[in-house]
């Protein structure tokens, strides 16, 4: 019998280490940073940031989230056509060379289903923070099935949006040659610390 109460003691201990809030770590090579924009009525242009990191803490038990931050290097901006992420890059836009980065942060989140959330948000653009949501889905947690990697890995995906005029970026809105809202797309892999 003293055997048994040791094995579940044992069990519960661990089942407990579990369950506190862990510190999660973007891996850089599995960050996915898209957005669509609306390009003279034609087409949303897609485009992707191909630099960028990030890490939040998450009690997996609770669906807890806390202290998320996610930095995005401005001057990464990709859309497949080198003369316009040039000019994306440029005062016109994101600014790069003053503004080298955009910042998400987010204290905490909002459950709204099983690995769904709201997370209430501050995106820094150009100098600038204002509010921005994300909805976000936690698609699958758990230890990483590739061979060679050792690691408890959670996969998110998030969508979001945002007006660029709010942060004083108007080129090409009064003419219609490019759309004020801009729609965000985050998918990322994060590995457990």
């Amino acid at each position: 019998m003293t055997r048994w109460l040791a094995l579940f003691l044992l069990l519960a201990a661990g089942a407990t280490a579990h369950a506190q809030p862990a510190r999660f770590e973007i891996d850089p090579e599995e960050l996915s940073v898209g957005f669509l924009v609306d390009h003279l009525g034609y087409q949303k242009v897609l485009g992707m940031f191909l630099k960028g990191e990030g890490a939040y803490t998450y009690d997996e038990s609770a669906g807890a989230l806390t202290d998320l931050r996610i930095v995005i290097d401005s001057s990464s901006v990709f859309t497949n056509h080198r003369r316009r992420d040039n000019h994306l890059r440029s005062p016109d836009f994101l600014n790069s060379s003053e503004f080298p980065r955009l910042i998400f942060t987010a204290a905490g989140a909002k459950r709204t289903g099983e690995r769904t959330f709201v997370v209430d948000g501050q995106l820094e653009l150009l100098g600038k923070g204002l509010p921005v949501a994300l909805n976000v889905t936690v698609n699958k947690s758990g230890n990483y099935e590739l061979p060679g990697v050792k690691a408890y890995v959670m996969g998110v995906s998030a969508r979001g949006n945002f007006k660029r005029s709010a942060y004083g970026m108007s080129y090409g809105i009064a003419n219609g040659w490019v759309g004020d809202q801009v729609d965000l797309i985050l998918e990322f892999e994060a590995r457990r610390k």
